[in-house]
């Protein structure tokens, strides 16, 4: 497991029986039918290595070794006195360097990576998440009922590739009315409950553009432009709305009609799911009495009967794409989908609950966590460096097949996601790094931090977490100086 995670990027969807292998950046990986099932894409253009230099039977790097690697460059000046790290041999689980390791500390969005392992155990690699429409209690209604899935498409043109879409649901609808032109369309995004932005989150993030009001139905990660698919963009207010409107649209009803979306509960009835016991869905088939409007050739329909469903790409490419560009929203709908398969409220507070009691299930230590969020843009989070270096071990070890779906979407030093620009300046010291770090990053104003996996020089493949919430310098100063030690990893055989 550990040759294969370190030479090769390896995608396992367990539940599909399905493992992937390629090379290319995130972003250029992720083909496949719309909404549906995963298909064969081109294999993409070789890069230059990356992630290639593990060898069997490496030898380990010493304590001392690592010590002698990293103590000298963990800079007060740059990283504040609070910086914690925690760097264990994967192989072995040998820790190989402690500073710190089980301090609580401000993660900021390595708090990501929690969030990735959780719910790849709770709902599995192949799970996805449905946006389904089903008939409403007046003549002519359609209700469009959110699922959670943050990556829901308007058409064709949307952020994520692969991504379900309102205008083929829109589609079924129509299929499924006999060409009838609904009247109405109602939003529910009742799945989820509690505020729209968690109380821990600094003032400005609601109109910043890193976050936004958490949904149950959304599009684009509620992006006002789904071109701008990665980094701070403009948020919508209220992207229930706007869904509800793009499917009007779709469905080809008059303007007023678009204008007049709006909010509601869909009525129960055939089609309608409710939660069964292991957190996905069971449908109702109770017949209702009340008709809600003509379907094909006359025949009225029932309300809540199902008119279409498409449902979102797989558990383990959300969370790729959460982990890649460090998309803030995506994490708390992933947060949700714990809370939801462990019968929590679908809430900040039932979505930290339930991530924890997860940990707990995996043999985690519970006294290491304590999180209001799954994005990591709280300051009221906290998790150790042990706890993050544990998890990766985890992933990494094979017990868990299931996990090493976190792997897939980590950054690669100097070439993808949120790593792309750093690791790159021979000056700084840390381009040893580059192509031989994969980490997911976290910073928020005061807290920096790091954590991921690395190969030495001589091809020992490391797990580490250095996070620093203290930092007295901005990022600019405060991400050197991480890379820096991480760089140091990868530079040397530390023996």
């Amino acid at each position: 497991m550990v040759a294969v995670l370190a030479s090769v990027l390896v995608l396992v969807a367990a539940a599909a029986g399905l493992a992937v292998v390629r090379p290319g950046p995130v972003a250029g990986w992720l083909g496949g039918a719309d909404g549906g099932t995963p298909t064969a894409d081109p294999p993409d253009p070789m890069p230059s290595p990356v992630l290639d230099g593990v060898t069997a039977n490496a030898p380990m790097p010493t304590r001392a070794g690592v010590q002698a690697a990293v103590d000298p460059l963990v800079d007060p000046q740059r990283l504040g006195g609070r910086v914690n790290i925690s760097v264990l041999d994967i192989a072995t689980g040998e820790v190989l360097y402690e500073r710190g390791p089980d301090a609580l500390t401000v993660p900021a969005s390595t708090t990501k990576l929690v969030t990735g392992l959780t719910v790849l155990a709770a709902r599995g690699p192949g799970y996805r998440i449905p946006t389904r429409a089903v008939a409403g209690a007046q003549p002519g209604e359609v209700v469009l009922i959110g699922g959670g899935d943050p990556t829901l498409a308007m058409n064709a043109t949307g952020s994520y590739p692969g991504a379900a879409r309102l205008d083929q649901l829109a589609e079924q609808v129509k299929a499924a009315l006999g060409g009838a032109v609904p009247t109405r369309v109602t939003v529910d995004s009742s799945l989820y409950s509690g505020p729209i932005y968690e109380p821990g989150w600094d003032s400005d993030i609601p109109t910043g553009g890193c976050g936004g009001p958490v949904m149950a139905l959304m599009t684009d990660a509620a992006r006002a432009n789904p071109k701008n698919a990665t980094g701070c963009t403009r948020r919508l207010n209220n992207p229930d709305i706007a869904a509800g409107q793009a499917f009007a649209k779709a469905l080809g009803m008059p303007a007023a009609a678009v204008q007049g979306v709006a909010r509601g509960t869909a009525p129960t009835g055939p089609g309608t799911p409710s939660a069964d016991a292991s957190g996905g869905s069971v449908v109702s088939t109770a017949p209702t009495a009340t008709a809600a409007g003509p379907g094909p050739e006359g025949a009225m329909i029932a309300p809540g009967t199902e008119l279409g469903q498409v449902q979102s790409p797989p558990m383990y490419r959300l969370v790729e794409f959460m982990l890649s560009d460090s998309e803030n929203l995506i994490a708390e709908a992933l947060a949700r989908q714990v809370a939801l398969a462990r019968q929590q409220p679908a809430s900040f507070a039932g979505g930290a609950a339930a991530v924890d009691a997860v940990l707990v299930e995996l043999g985690l230590p519970e006294a290491e966590s304590g999180l209001a969020d799954g994005s990591g843009l709280s300051r009221t989070n906290r998790l150790t460096p042990s706890l993050l270096t544990d998890l990766i071990m985890l992933a990494a070890g094979g017990t868990r097949p299931e996990l090493v779906g976190i792997f897939g979407g980590l950054p690669v030093a100097g070439w993808s996601g949120t790593l792309s620009h750093r690791f790159r300046s021979p000056a700084a010291g840390s381009a040893a790094g580059a192509g031989v770090v994969r980490a997911k990053t976290g910073t928020l104003s005061g807290v920096n931090a790091i954590s991921g996996v690395v190969t030495t020089a001589e091809g020992r493949l490391l797990a580490f977490a250095i996070l620093a919430d203290q930092v007295p310098t901005d990022s600019s100063v405060a991400q050197p100086a991480l890379d820096r030690i991480a760089g140091a990893l990868a530079s040397c055989g530390c023996r």
